[in-house]
């Protein structure tokens, strides 16, 4: 289900992103335009995105999402609407990749912490999922990769 977990520093990467709460089971209903829309202000400003799209999760609370949709860039965003420029950090973190569907990403999650607890990780509060290869790359879910990144406290 994932790969041989990582450990790793990564450095800060400027991006432009839009802050979402949601209720866990309206992601899919908002996630979509809000890619949208923040793909349409980066070409409205002359900005290359720099890779796939990714989701900050910020904070956790059972039912709600809290995070930054986001994307890597190439030069600075300037504040449009709900884009906003932002950063993901340079932290250590244990990093793994998840194929298959998205469905699949909690079980994933389940496995990669308990690899994490297993080999005396402890885990920081944020994290991110780097959607690399999506249905916007292939129809096929089997085919989809999902980079997964937790931040550590040790």
């Amino acid at each position: 289900m994932i790969s041989t977990p990582q450990i790793l520093q990564t450095e800060a990467q400027a991006a432009a992103v839009i802050h979402i709460t949601t209720p866990r089971n309206e992601m899919m209903k908002v996630f979509g335009p809000a890619v949208g829309e923040l793909m349409s202000a980066l070409a409205a400003q002359g900005v290359e995105p720099i890779g796939a799209v990714f989701a900050h999760h910020l904070k956790f609370a059972p039912g709600t999402f809290d995070f930054e949709l986001g994307v890597k860039v190439s030069a600075p965003v300037k504040a449009a609407g709900r884009v906003k420029p932002s950063q993901l950090p340079a932290v250590k973190v244990a990093r793994t990749i998840y194929s298959g569907p998205y469905e699949g990403l909690p079980n994933a999650w389940g496995e990669f912490d308990a690899w994490m607890k297993a080999n005396g990780h402890e885990q920081a509060e944020s994290l991110w999922e780097v959607y690399s290869v999506g249905p916007q790359s292939t129809p096929d879910p089997a085919g989809w990769r999902t980079e997964m990144n937790r931040p550590l406290k040790n």
